[in-house]
């Protein structure tokens, strides 16, 4: 993930894109591009969010071990 977002910087770009599309006024095409780098945005921050519950999960364990 070295040039990808960090999760803040996805979560903000995700929010301008369903802005952008609720708003409307955009082309259909524009529109796909917009769902498009929506659904990927999404997948992003579901990644940074699945790695930071595995992260706490073995920390935690980590914990219940001492």
């Amino acid at each position: 993930m070295s040039d990808a977002p960090s999760y803040e910087e996805a979560r903000e770009e995700l929010i301008e894109v369903v802005r952008t599309l609720e708003a409307g006024g955009t082309t259909l095409e524009e529109s796909l591009t917009l769902w498009e780098r929506g659904e990927a945005l999404a997948k992003l921050c579901q990644e940074w969010l699945d790695g930071a519950r595995k992260r706490l999960d073995e920390a935690m364990g980590a914990e219940s071990e001492d």
